[in-house]
């Protein structure tokens, strides 16, 4: 797969630029002195971008606690302006960074990515990775699976479509298999009818289940205030 065909994120497009650590950390003084130099007027979204850009070069340096905490400064900034695509990208580095709670800011960014206007390929990013999280006999990761298909049919309107619908195909086939040896198109439409996956209305309730059980309680920010947030489409 080449890297134009893969989620991208802050993280995920450093990660295929496969830099060496020396370049690397040429990359992390760069951002760090661009921070430095940033004017105290200079726009507060400016200075997290660079924050943020810090906590993946450290996080590509296997310097995870600093990433972590690094990253989850910025994200209190991009949620109170509703910059929702950096708030996902802050929680894709957060996950990433191997923390006790990784799988918590997992969770805060897939809402999020689902809720808000995110980018289709961040959005099946973190999707892929709810996938990664559940055991193979769940139902939780089918149903990650059949939201990134969802998602990205619903938002993806480049000349990006096409590979990101083959990639979200691919990941419900793969799920499918590891979850009920699934192997042809009959049996997989039969098992995509028997465990509800079909219908949005019914398969979007249930990633929402998924999310609860993974956060208990722990949210990062109150759902009910984002969700009078949404955009009208």
């Amino acid at each position: 797969m080449s890297k134009s065909d893969q989620p991208q994120g802050v993280a995920a497009e450093q990660a295929f630029e496969v830099l060496n650590p020396e370049d690397t950390r040429s990359l992390l003084t760069q951002h760090q002195t661009e921070l430095a130099e940033l004017p105290p007027d200079a726009p507060e979204f400016e200075r997290s971008r660079l924050k943020l850009e810090i906590a993946s070069d450290l996080l590509a340096l296997e310097q995870k606690q600093q990433a972590w905490h690094q990253a989850k400064a910025c994200l209190p900034f991009f949620l109170e302006n509703q910059h929702w695509q950096q708030a996902v990208e802050t929680c894709d580095v957060l996950y990433q960074c191997e923390q006790d709670d990784s799988v918590l800011a997992l969770a805060q960014g897939v809402w999020l990515a689902v809720t808000f206007p995110v980018t289709p390929e961040t959005t099946v990013a973190m999707l892929q990775h709810i996938v990664d999280e559940t055991p193979a006999d769940s139902d939780g990761a089918a149903v990650a699976a059949i939201t990134a298909h969802y998602i990205a049919d619903l938002r993806s309107h480049t000349e990006k479509r096409d590979s990101l619908l083959f990639l979200t195909t691919q990941i419900i086939a793969q799920v499918a298999k590891r979850h009920s040896q699934v192997s042809d198109q009959d049996m997989l439409e039969f098992w995509m009818e028997r465990l509800e996956l079909k219908d949005p209305t019914v398969f979007l309730p249930r990633l929402a289940k998924v999310l609860e059980i993974i956060v208990a309680d722990r949210w990062w920010f109150d759902r009910d205030k984002l969700r009078q947030l949404i955009p009208d489409n």
